[in-house]
């Protein structure tokens, strides 16, 4: 198996996991129906864990844009594979989320609430705040890249590593994931919103497309932030690139204060979209 191929399988793995406890949890007629954030969190970090168990000796299950990003600035990865990484995740994680449709195909039909049918594909707001939703997922990465890097500075087990990983993820969902879902991962929200977009899903409604720059934007962002700040830190060597991500940060935030601005403007003629809560994203 191809590190490309790799890439694909693992994610897709995550996704399955991770939209299919969604599916459980928000649609209608499921056993595991309204069975909560807890078990959206737990099942999430066991869909990392067993991705990265699957492909970690082939491809080194990044399975996320950010973290292959935030590797290859501080010189843990080659460039020159990012592209392809980054397209193997997306497809990966759009396989994944279309395998979850044909798995809880009747009970999207049974649903009637089309934020819950999207929900199971990508990440929404609890509130919708676009400052705050940015920051969310910025410091979701942040701790999710900056703890991939302590994880890795330290010896375990043999075999323990992609446990400890997923027992991140379930930290960072119990702690930071309740603003956003966490999607702290692009091509998790990126490639299953696109198979909402093009599958033909009963009822589903839109895609939310005004939203989906959140959780690309912040993750990168916050990924490069949390491994150059791992590198000046903990390994004293403070790159060039540090300082335009926190350029970067900062001119986001201030976008995303207009856009939000702008909301509140025309929000008496507006419908603001709003997930279930139990929602989740990785």
């Amino acid at each position: 198996m191809s590190p490309f191929v790799g890439e694909i399988f693992g994610t897709m793995i995550l996704i399955i996991f991770g939209a299919g406890v969604v599916a459980g949890v928000v649609l209608k007629g499921s056993k595991a129906e309204a069975s909560g954030w807890i078990v959206i969190t737990v099942a999430w970090g066991l869909g990392v864990a067993l991705g990265v168990y699957a492909v970690g000796e082939v491809s080194g299950a990044h399975l996320n844009p950010a973290v292959t990003v935030g590797f290859a600035l501080i010189g843990e990865f080659p460039w020159s594979q990012v592209p392809s990484y980054i397209l193997a995740q997306l497809i990966g994680a759009f396989i994944g989320a279309t395998l979850v449709w044909f798995q809880y195909y009747a009970h999207f039909r049974d649903t009637d609430d089309p934020g819950a049918k999207l929900a199971v594909f990508a990440t929404d707001p609890a509130i919708k705040h676009t400052p705050s939703n940015y920051f969310s997922e910025v410091l979701g990465t942040f701790v999710l890249v900056i703890g991939l890097l302590f994880i890795g500075a330290n010896e375990f087990t043999e075999g323990l590593n992609p446990l400890i990983v997923g027992c991140l993820i379930v930290a960072i969902g119990l702690s930071l994931g309740g603003t956003t879902g966490y999607a702290i991962n692009p091509a998790r929200d990126l490639g299953p919103r696109i198979a909402h977009a093009v599958l033909p899903i009963v009822g589903k409604g839109n895609s939310n497309w005004a939203y989906s720059w959140v959780p690309i934007a912040g993750p990168i962002i916050g990924g490069g932030l949390g491994s150059l700040t791992y590198a000046a830190l903990f390994e004293g060597m403070v790159y060039n690139a540090l300082w335009i991500f926190i350029a970067a940060f900062f001119a986001v935030l201030f976008l995303s204060m207009q856009l939000h601005k702008k909301d509140l403007e025309s929000l008496p003629n507006k419908e603001v979209f709003h997930n279930p809560t139990t929602t989740k994203a990785q």
